[in-house]
């Protein structure tokens, strides 16, 4: 087994369990357009709900959680590591009308969907999407072999309302990060070896500027610490939901 499998198998039995009472953590975030509602069901798994549309990130877990919860209008696939794309669980929560918005590998492997690449930009459902680069630079398996290698996964940054959420997939803090504009909601991953340990996610939320910030995907990593890297930044809200 691993470091990967290992922290997936830990995520199964840290992670509440989908759709029972009380359980799972849910946001509700105003726009000019309707209330936004963030349902984190854990690692980066989350939906987002929207005007009466149901839009799910990288949907991965057990199908008897998945099967409690509402069927997806849109799903996001970052790439294609199995604990962020799961052909099962996609299928599971689809229906004839879902649409899918993944990578090309992801596409290869699933037989559907809309492959976006880094830059690509998409409207769905009254939804702009745009996919940006998620890459690691210092982190990886050996050298010149990073984890998450440059063009082969994606970011997104989906417009509801008048607010801009930033899901950052896999991902160190690039440079690129300085180009996205004005962001609202960021998730940021915090876990090593595979994504940013909390002082680079500080740097990467001191670029972006969020007016809320969601660390996700941080298995063991101590939460408390990116807490106390931005206190300082007053413009910056850091919110702590069960996302290991």
């Amino acid at each position: 087994m691993d470091i990967l499998q290992a922290l997936v198998m830990l995520m199964a039995i840290a992670a509440p369990a989908a759709g029972e009472s009380g359980n799972l953590e849910t946001d509700v975030i105003q726009t000019a357009t309707g209330d936004l509602s963030i349902t984190f069901i854990g690692h980066s798994s989350l939906y987002f709900t929207f005007n009466g549309k149901v839009i799910y990130n990288d949907p991965v877990g057990k199908a008897e959680d998945y099967k409690r919860l509402p069927k997806a209008d849109v799903i996001l696939v970052s790439h294609d590591h199995f604990d962020h794309f799961d052909p099962n669980t996609i299928k599971l929560i689809s229906t004839e009308k879902t649409k899918i918005v993944l990578t090309e590998p992801c596409f290869l492997k699933l037989g559907r969907g809309e492959v976006l690449k880094n830059g690509d930009t998409t409207a769905i459902d009254g939804l702009t999407i745009e996919a940006v680069p998620a890459y690691n630079i210092l982190h990886t398996r050996a050298p010149g072999q990073p984890f998450h290698p440059k063009g082969s996964g994606n970011g997104y940054i989906v417009t509801f309302g008048d607010k801009r959420v930033y899901i950052a997939g896999d991902t160190e803090n690039i440079k690129e990060m300085g180009s996205f504009g004005k962001i609202d909601v960021a998730f940021l991953p915090m876990n090593l070896p595979y994504t940013m340990t909390p002082e680079m996610v500080a740097a990467a939320a001191r670029i972006l500027s969020p007016a809320i910030l969601y660390p996700y995907h941080y298995g063991e990593t101590d939460t408390s610490r990116i807490v106390f890297l931005l206190k300082a930044d007053k413009g910056i809200e850091v919110r702590i939901r069960r996302m290991p």
